[in-house]
């Protein structure tokens, strides 16, 4: 090993003065811009550069401890990772944040100008991909030793344009101006296979694939708060340069030549390639095992470097399956122990069952991944054969109990031997993982109760709850620094960006009146800001003395979008009808991406637009409604608007929603919640309390009952006139008059499959008294107050010390072990 001198590489913690002057060297001789030319792009490259810098020294110190110290390794695989910007969320983590605007005052040039021009990766879409961000970043504070596994997909989701009230799907472009973040390593590179037949020599089996192509890894450095550790995020981008047919070009038939590196370089291009037709799905099924065979590979790889033996892998290596997207790595690491380590087939068994565990995040049967048997044995003849090896195990075993019928083992089995036969994902993470956890309370006793109750019967010490949580360091340390020093002045330190428990001392100031006017001012400068931005990209003027009221996430019936916009039709009535009444001013804001093939979403987008064009432009209203869509829904999107809600919609039908984190969001940040006994709702009342939450509609008990007694949603109609109006007004064209029965669909979509018209009176009901609070100030703000407080429970942190505690056995790298590497 090279010994070279600690002052050799070693950066000193950086000054205002030497990060200006690390600033202008990336300019001119990394990026080869001079300084007089330069754009608002090039000064950002040329920072992230300098900052990574910092990062790359903590990353490369921690990586020499979990080496030297040989630490156990958790592996957390998520088809998504909704990151958010880098650049400012590091300067926090590495405590230079304030520096480098010094470094920037001193070039004169305007930070937040320039760090506003960092695109946010396309990595992921909605509450997963989010959560597995924050997860990132409390691994790395904590210390945990880790490493993520995605995609870098080229296009992310999509770019969302709002045209004639339309959801319109454009490139996202993220790449195009560089990514000075993340590191290429092109001595990363596995072959991913695909097709081909599976022969048989005897007991032996072998896969002789048709195709393959090239996984290239790029390394996104997560660095924790405080600047001493930093973990890698590895994402694998698709190559196919050795298919390059050269005797096709040199014949001139160049578009021959590039045929198939362009249709296997799409695996890595879009995030949930369009799944609604054949070849959409063979795509998906392409990228999950992409994702997979590459990351497996690669673990297999780093441990053989570290350790003298593949046998000591299930020891050393905890794998973690965010979900059931990646759950291919299961018969993916069966495949490599068997196949190419020589190991027996019940001992790689027994290794994957203790090297996995698996988070469910549904509990909607239907969102509950499963594949063909003729596309998984078309593509994946190798790994098809291993889940019927392992299903034949498992059933075998469980008939060997002498407890259970047939029609038991036809409902565990991971094989649906219904009309298609199909491989049940959850199923066989269920099958194979040590521990399988819930993200909420109420959602960990649902999934023993419902979709795997049968396995909970089985396996009852398998099944734990893990509740979700958010990083303060993103969510206020980034996002709302008027908050962040409001909360350094009352707390007196900083120190609750590592223990969010402290809030709590936050309750004994809720009924101080200049505690509250202090937070208002917050809250009202970050309304303030918001309503800068609408002004300014929508054209749409707001008033920061109305009640926000927010509903920003991904676009679902089951989410209930349209349930908002008919209160917000029947306010629009009511005020119509009594205009000489005090109505609360209100802004109804949301914002969110429906999928691309997602029919009905992408109505209730139009249908938002559509209400908001005709409330919007209704001079008798006199501003007392406004309802703005913002396009293009981001984690930066999110750290704009989430500050400046005052009431938070978390209006999921109860049953439906695995936890949530906006709702964390919202209530870390002051606003107050809105919302079904659903998910982490029902903690969040927990800790707040019943007088500062807003809860309403049907539980899961009487939304099931209501299923089983034959829902009938015309009753409610019949018994409710508000109600039936609204409904006719969106029916009739009353908000699409240029094509009156442009919703004529939606009312009877699915039979109201979700139960809005059976929730709908609670709701109005509840943000009636929603309005009645927020009239009185001291007691909306003291609410606020509370809400804060006692989010301390709410923190990522908790969480990921939960994970490494009871499910993944992993322990912190320590002080000490930091020490002996450099720090």
């Amino acid at each position: 090993m090279v010994k070279l001198p600690e002052y050799e590489y070693r950066v000193p913690k950086p000054d205002a003065e030497l990060v200006r002057k690390s600033i202008v060297y990336k300019l001119i001789f990394i990026l080869g811009v001079d300084p007089r030319d330069a754009r608002p792009e090039d000064w950002l490259n040329a920072a992230m550069f300098a900052a990574r810098d910092l990062v790359t020294e903590s990353f490369l110190q921690t990586r020499r401890s979990h080496i030297e110290h040989q630490k156990r390794m958790v592996y957390y695989l998520s088809m998504e990772f909704l990151l958010g910007r880098a650049f400012t969320n590091s300067l926090i983590n590495e405590g230079v944040y304030d520096v480098f605007i010094e470094a920037f005052r001193q070039l004169g040039i305007d930070f937040d100008e320039v760090s506003e021009k960092e695109e946010d990766p396309g990595l992921g879409n909605g509450g997963l991909g989010r959560l597995a961000a924050c997860f990132l970043d409390s691994l790395a504070t904590l210390r945990i030793p880790a490493m993520g596994y995605g995609i870098r997909y080229q296009y992310g989701m999509f770019k969302q344009e709002i045209v004639d009230g339309q959801q319109v799907e454009k490139p996202d472009l993220w790449l195009d101006k560089g990514m000075a973040w993340q590191f290429a390593r092109p001595n990363k590179h596995y072959p991913v296979a695909f097709g081909g037949q599976l022969r048989s020599i005897g007991p032996i089996k072998y896969w002789k694939p048709s195709e393959k192509i090239t996984a290239l890894g790029y390394d996104e450095i997560i660095p924790g708060y405080g600047g001493d550790v930093a973990n890698p995020l590895r994402l694998w981008t698709a190559h196919a340069g050795s298919l390059f047919d050269l005797a096709d070009f040199n014949k001139g038939d160049y578009f021959s030549a590039m045929r198939n590196q362009t249709s296997d370089e799409n695996i890595s291009r879009v995030l949930y390639p369009n799944d609604s037709t054949e070849s959409g799905r063979e795509l998906r099924l392409k990228q999950e095992y992409f994702l997979v065979s590459a990351s497996v590979q690669d673990i297999i790889a780093r441990h053989k470097c570290r350790f003298d033996s593949i046998e000591t892998l299930a020891d050393e290596v905890a794998i973690h399956l965010n979900d059931t997207h990646p759950v291919l790595a299961i018969p993916e690491l069966m495949r490599i122990l068997i196949d190419e380590e020589g190991i027996a087939w019940q001992d790689a068994w027994a290794m994957c069952c203790k090297i996995f565990s698996y988070t469910n995040h549904t509990l909607m049967s239907e969102a509950l991944e499963s594949w063909s048997v003729d596309l998984m044995g078309r593509l994946l003849p190798r790994h098809l054969d291993l889940i019927f090896e392992i299903n034949e195990y498992f059933l075998d075993s469980v008939r060997e109990l002498g407890e259970y019928d047939e029609e038991f083992i036809r409902r565990v089995s991971i094989i649906d031997e219904g009309y298609e036969r199909r491989v049940r994902m959850a199923w066989l993470a269920v099958v194979a993982s040590h521990k399988v956890n819930g993200v909420a309370k109420i959602h960990s006793d649902l999934m023993t109760t419902s979709i795997f109750a049968d396995f909970a019967e089985l396996f009852p010490e398998r099944f734990t709850n893990v509740t979700n949580g958010v990083t303060p360091r993103r969510w206020i340390a980034v996002a709302n620094r008027p908050l962040a020093g409001f909360l350094d002045k009352h707390l007196g330190t900083p120190q609750w960006r590592l223990h969010l428990e402290k809030l709590a001392e936050l309750n004994d100031l809720v009924d101080d009146p200049k505690v509250q006017a202090e937070f208002a001012e917050v809250k009202n400068a970050n309304k303030r800001r918001l309503a800068d931005y609408i002004e300014r990209e929508l054209g749409i003027k707001v008033n920061p003395e109305a009640l926000f009221d927010v509903q920003i996430k991904r676009i679902h019936e089951y989410k209930r979008q349209a349930m908002n916009v008919m209160h917000i039709i029947d306010r629009y009535n009511r005020i119509l009808a009594h205009p000489e009444k005090d109505w609360q001013p209100r802004v109804f804001i949301f914002a969110g991406k429906a999928a691309s093939a997602y029919y009905m979403a992408k109505k209730i987008i139009r249908l938002i637009n559509d209400v908001a064009a005709v409330i919007n432009n209704d001079k008798r209203i006199h501003d007392l409604i406004k309802v703005v869509f913002i396009p293009n829904y981001s984690v930066s999107l999110a750290q704009i608007i989430t500050p400046a809600a005052d009431l938070s919609e978390q209006i999921s039908l109860a049953g439906t929603e695995a936890s949530g984190t906006g709702n964390m969001k919202f209530a870390l940040g002051g606003a107050l919640t809105i919302g079904t006994l659903d998910g982490a709702n029902v903690e969040i009342r927990e800790k707040v309390g019943d007088d500062n939450i807003f809860i309403f509609g049907n539980t899961v008990e009487q939304v099931e009952a209501l299923r089983r007694e034959g829902y009938d949603p015309i009753s409610y109609l019949e018994a409710d006139r508000d109600l039936r109006q609204v409904v006719k007004q969106v029916t009739t064209g009353v908000f699409s008059p240029d094509e009156p029965g442009r919703y004529s669909d939606v009312a009877q979509a699915h039979g109201d499959y979700y139960q809005l018209m059976a929730d709908f009176r609670s709701y109005v009901e509840a943000q009636n008294k929603a309005d009645e609070y927020y009239r009185d100030t001291a007691k909306w703000r003291r609410a606020a107050l509370i809400n804060i407080a006692n989010m301390g429970y709410f923190s990522s942190d908790r969480s990921i010390q939960q994970y490494a505690d009871k499910i993944w056995h992993i322990k912190p790298l320590s002080e000490t072990e930091l020490a002996q590497n450099g720090n």
